[in-house]
């Protein structure tokens, strides 16, 4: 069972992508665990379904889109901070003046 504003997009998916943002401090439902939420994350964002080792595959649309820097709690935001791309190197962009050419 999952919360409401939680998408499982596929069955061998280890993420969850968000229908609605939730809150930091809100406790979710997530599978059988109940967590607690430490940032807001918005819309269209994924956590982890269930425990993500370093290293391991994240799977989204039940195909691998990168890999876990970092352990990664269940409920944790699975973004920048922790995931790195297999296919095309990652950006965050903090102004225009960082565009990468």
């Amino acid at each position: 069972m999952y919360d409401s504003r939680l998408l499982l997009l596929s069955p061998q998916d280890n993420v969850l992508v968000l229908r609605g943002a939730i809150d930091g401090g809100e406790d979710i439902k997530v599978g059988d665990a109940t967590v607690r939420v430490h940032e807001r994350i918005g819309i269209g964002h994924k956590i982890a379904r269930h425990a993500i080792r370093k290293g391991d595959k994240i799977v989204k649309y039940g195909a691998p889109i990168g890999s876990a820097t970092m352990d990664i709690a269940v409920g944790d935001h699975v973004h920048l901070q922790n995931v790195q791309s297999d296919y095309t190197p990652t950006y965050a962009l903090a102004s225009s003046e960082e565009v990468p050419k």
